[in-house]
C-alpha cells in the first residue's frame, strides 16, 4: 500500500536584540518566548513518541538562550519586572507600563483577571504611559510584574504547585512573590536547550540549523538577484555583493549547533526559505544534505500553479508535483529539497486559533489525506510538508494551541496510513524524488525577496549595509584585533533578515522603533569600533511610515438606517470606529478581506457596519458578529450572543441568532424582532439591546457596563479574518450626555 509521510518543521527564531558595545538586550522577546514555547513545543513531542517532527533552531536564539540560563543576560526588562516597585523612578513607571502589557489581549492578558483589570485601566487611562502613570499605585506595579512574567510561563509549569498557589492568589502580590517568578523564569529557561538535545538523543526529534543571524543569503551573495524574482523591482543604490558572508553566516550556524548539541545538523532551514543556485551551492560544499522552501519557489521554478479547489484541495497534476522531496543536481552541487504546502501550514498559523480545538485538528488531518490523495490512488507514496514559525502562533490559541497540538498528534499517531517522520527519515523512505536541475531564487513569501528589499526603507537599509561593509573592508587593518573582531560581528547581525522585516509597507509591531534604533546601532557600532565618528545619517530614522489609527470611541448616539450603501458618512457620525492594519506582525501569510468596523449605540440599538477590502465576496461565506455585555467590576461577561449572517452572490440569504452556549434564540424564518442586517457594499446590522442586557441596564448611564464586539468573516467553516484580528472593540453603555462629557474630558 502507498504511504502517505507527513514532515512537521517547527521554526524557532528570534532577532539578535543584543548591543555587543553596549552589552545589553534592547527587547526582551527571547526570553518570553524562552519561558513558553520554545521548550513546551519540543515538550509535547515527547508524549507522542511515534510522532516524529524536525525543529529549526536559529543560531543566534541559542547563544541568547545560553546567556539568559546562565544568568549573564542584561536585560534591562527583566530588571524592570526584578526590582520593588515602590522604589521606581517616573521613567520605570512609563517603561513598566509601555512594555509589560504587551501579550496577546486574549489569551496571555485576558487569562488572568487582575492582569486584565490593569490592561483596561491603562487603556481606559488613554493606553499612553504617561496618561495612566498617575492611576496606577505601586501595588499595582507590583501585581504586573509579576503576572506579566506568570502570563509567558508554559503550560507544563502552571500545575507546579508553588507556581499553582501564586495563579491563585491573583493580586495582592509582595515582593517575594516577584522575586520567586523571576528565579522560576532562569530556572525555565536554563531547561529549553537540554530538552531539545534530549528529543533528539531520543530519536523523536531532528534538530536543524539557519544561518547563524538569520540574514536572506541569495540577497548577501547579490542584492541584484531582488530583481531576478520579481523584475523591475527598485534596487539599492550600492549593490551589496559577497558570498564570502553567506558562507561565514551558514559555517557559523553549522558550528554552534555542534558545538552545543554534539553532532553536525544535516539540514537547515535557510532564513525566511530562502533559497538561490548560490546558497545551494555553498550549503553543498559545508556538507548540508537537505534545505526546505516553499511551494512558490517550486510553482515558479517548474511553471506550475498551485491552486487549490474550494475545497482547498490540489488537482491531480500538481499534487503529484508538490507531495515528494526534489534531488536537486547542477555540477557539483547536490542538494535534497521540501516544498512546504503552504495552505496548510498557513491553517495552523492563522486560521485554527479561532476553532474548537477538536475540529480543527480534524479538519487539518482530513486535508492532508484529501490532498495527498490523487498520488496515494496513483499508488505512489506522498510526502507532505508543513513549516512554519514554531513561536509566535500559540499566543493566538487558547492554553498556547496545546490542546489543539495534542489532538493532531494523537490523530497522526493512531492513523496507520500515516507516517510522522523528520526530514532525515522522510528522504531515507522515500526513494522516489523530482529532479530539480535549475532553481528560481525566491523565499516563502510570494516567492521573492521584496519583503527584504524595494521598498525606499528596505534600501536604504541596504545602502548603510554596505556603506558600513565597504568601511569595514578598508579599514579593518588599522584597528586593533579585539575591535575589528566586535566590528565583525556587528556586521554580521545587520546583515540578518529581522532588520528588514519591519522596513517598508508589509509589517508592524508596537517595537517597530525598537527594531530601527537597534539595526542603526549595530552599523554605528562599526564605526565606532574602528575609531572613527558614525555617519550622520546613523543618528536618524529609516522608519518613515506610521501605523494605520486603530481604534477611536463612541462620542455619540447614532441612528443609522441599515442599508449597506456605504454612501451615509453623517448617519455613522460618533459610532466607535476600529481600522484595521494590514500590515502582519511577526508572522507573514494572514489573508485580509475586512477593513473596518463602525459601532455604536442608541437607547435601544447596538448599530455595526462593517467594510470590506475592496467588494464583498461573491461566493458562499458567512459574517459572525460576537456581542458580548459586561457589568461594571466584573471578570466575566453577563450575556453573550452569535448573530450569523449566510450570504452567497453578494448578499444575505438567512441568519441566526444563539446564546454563547449555543441555544437557538431566533432565526430569519421567524416573525419580526427587530433584527436587521444587509449586505451591500458593506455589510450592516442592528440588533436591539434587549438581547443582551436586563431591563434595569436598559436605563444607560453609570453603572451600566460596556459591550465587546468583535466580526469575523467564515469560508467553508473556517475563519479567515476577523476584526479585530485579536480583543475586542468595547462600547461604553452610557447616555449621550455622558458619553459627549466623556470625549470632552479627553
Amino acid at each position: 500500500m502507498p504511504v502517505l509521510r507527513v514532515v512537521l518543521l517547527w521554526h524557532m527564531h528570534q532577532p539578535f536584540y543584543k548591543d555587543l558595545v553596549a552589552g545589553e538586550y534592547r527587547l526582551p522577546w527571547v526570553r518570553m518566548h524562552g519561558l513558553k514555547d520554545y521548550y513546551g513545543m519540543v515538550k509535547l513531542a515527547e508524549e507522542f513518541p511515534r510522532v516524529h517532527q524536525t525543529f529549526n533552531l536559529v543560531p543566534s536564539l541559542i547563544t541568547q538562550l545560553q546567556e539568559y540560563a546562565a544568568g549573564t543576560a542584561r536585560d534591562p526588562f527583566l530588571h524592570l519586572a526584578s526590582r520593588p516597585a515602590a522604589d521606581f523612578s517616573t521613567e520605570e513607571r512609563r517603561m513598566a507600563l509601555q512594555y509589560l502589557f504587551q501579550a496577546n489581549a486574549v489569551h496571555l492578558i485576558g487569562r488572568y483577571p487582575r492582569y486584565r483589570e490593569l490592561w483596561e485601566l491603562y487603556h481606559g487611562a488613554g493606553g499612553h504611559p504617561e496618561r495612566a502613570e498617575r492611576y496606577f499605585r505601586p501595588q499595582d506595579y507590583t501585581d504586573l510584574q509579576v503576572l506579566s512574567q506568570l502570563a509567558w510561563f508554559d503550560e507544563y509549569f502552571l500545575d507546579e504547585p508553588e507556581i499553582a498557589a501564586l495563579i491563585a492568589k491573583g493580586r495582592g502580590f509582595a515582593d517575594q512573590d516577584r522575586d520567586f517568578v523571576v528565579a522560576q523564569e532562569r530556572r525555565i529557561l536554563s531547561a529549553v536547550l537540554p530538552e531539545y538535545a534530549a528529543a533528539a538523543h531520543s530519536g523523536v526529534v531532528e534538530l536543524s540549523t539557519s544561518p547563524f543571524y538569520h540574514p536572506i543569503l541569495p540577497l548577501l551573495c547579490d542584492t541584484q538577484v531582488g530583481e531576478v524574482s520579481s523584475p523591475g523591482l527598485p534596487l539599492p543604490q550600492q549593490r551589496f555583493q559577497h558570498p564570502e558572508d553567506a558562507r561565514e553566516q551558514l559555517r557559523r550556524g553549522l558550528d554552534l549547533y555542534q558545538e552545543v548539541l554534539g553532532t553536525r545538523p544535516r539540514g537547515v532551514w535557510p532564513s525566511e526559505g530562502s533559497v538561490s543556485a548560490e546558497t545551494l551551492a555553498i550549503a553543498h560544499e559545508l556538507g548540508v544534505e537537505w534545505m526546505a522552501t516553499d511551494e512558490g519557489v517550486l510553482g515558479r521554478t517548474l511553471n506550475v500553479h498551485f491552486v487549490r479547489d474550494g475545497a482547498g484541495a490540489l488537482p491531480a497534476d500538481a499534487a503529484h508535483k508538490l507531495y515528494t522531496i526534489y534531488q536537486y543536481e547542477s555540477g557539483a552541487t547536490r542538494m535534497h529539497l521540501f516544498f512546504r504546502d503552504h495552505t496548510l501550514s498557513d491553517l495552523i498559523g492563522f486560521v485554527y486559533s479561532g476553532m474548537n480545538a477538536a475540529d480543527a485538528a480534524a479538519h487539518l488531518l482530513q486535508s492532508i489525506k484529501q490532498n495527498a490523495r490523487p498520488v496515494l490512488e496513483a499508488g505512489q507514496d506522498a510526502v507532505v510538508s508543513i513549516i512554519l514559525d514554531g513561536e509566535n502562533a500559540w499566543e493566538y490559541y487558547p492554553q498556547s494551541g496545546r490542546e489543539f497540538l495534542r489532538r493532531f498528534y494523537a490523530a497522526l499517531d493512531a492513523d496507520p496510513a500515516i507516517e510522522a517522520l523528520t526530514c532525515s527519515e522522510a528522504i531515507a523512505r522515500h526513494p522516489a524524488k523530482g529532479q530539480l536541475s535549475s532553481l528560481l531564487p525566491g523565499s516563502w513569501i510570494n516567492a521573492n525577496f521584496n519583503v527584504w528589499i524595494g521598498a525606499p526603507e528596505d534600501n536604504r537599509a541596504w545602502d548603510y549595509l554596505s556603506e558600513a561593509r565597504n568601511f569595514f573592508q578598508n579599514n579593518q587593518q588599522s584597528a586593533a584585533a579585539d575591535a575589528c573582531r566586535l566590528a565583525w560581528e556587528e556586521l554580521l547581525i545587520a546583515e540578518g533578515s529581522d532588520w528588514n522585516w519591519w522596513y517598508g509597507p508589509e509589517h508592524h509591531s508596537a517595537n517597530d522603533r525598537e527594531f530601527d534604533d537597534l539595526y542603526r546601532k549595530h552599523l554605528s557600532n562599526v564605526y565606532q569600533l574602528l575609531g572613527a565618528a558614525p555617519p550622520e545619517h546613523l543618528a536618524q530614522p529609516i522608519l518613515r511610515s506610521a501605523a494605520r489609527p486603530r481604534f477611536s470611541p463612541q462620542t455619540a448616539y447614532i441612528h443609522p438606517r441599515i442599508e449597506g450603501d456605504l454612501l451615509r458618512y453623517f448617519a455613522w457620525l460618533g459610532a466607535a470606529m476600529y481600522t484595521a492594519d494590514r500590515r502582519a506582525g511577526a508572522m507573514h501569510g494572514k489573508q485580509f478581506l475586512l477593513d473596518s468596523i463602525y459601532a455604536g449605540i442608541d437607547e435601544d440599538n447596538l448599530y455595526g457596519r462593517l467594510d470590506f477590502v475592496g467588494a464583498p465576496p461573491q461566493d458562499e461565506f458567512s459574517l459572525l458578529v460576537h456581542a458580548q455585555a459586561w457589568e461594571p467590576q466584573q471578570h466575566e461577561p453577563r450575556c453573550g450572543v452569535h448573530l450569523e449572517a449566510w450570504a452567497r452572490d453578494g448578499a444575505i440569504h438567512s441568519w441566526s441568532l444563539r446564546a454563547e452556549n449555543g441555544t437557538a434564540v431566533l432565526n430569519s424564518t421567524q416573525g419580526p424582532s427587530g433584527i436587521k442586517l444587509v449586505l451591500r457594499k458593506n455589510f450592516e446590522f442592528r440588533l436591539p439591546l434587549a438581547f443582551l442586557l436586563s431591563p434595569e441596564a436598559m436605563h444607560l448611564g453609570e453603572p451600566a457596563g460596556r459591550l465587546r464586539l468583535r466580526i469575523s468573516l467564515w469560508r467553508d467553516r473556517l475563519p479567515v479574518d476577523a476584526l479585530p484580528l485579536e480583543g475586542w472593540i468595547e462600547l461604553r453603555l452610557l447616555s449621550e450626555p455622558d458619553l459627549a462629557a466623556l470625549e470632552y474630558s479627553r
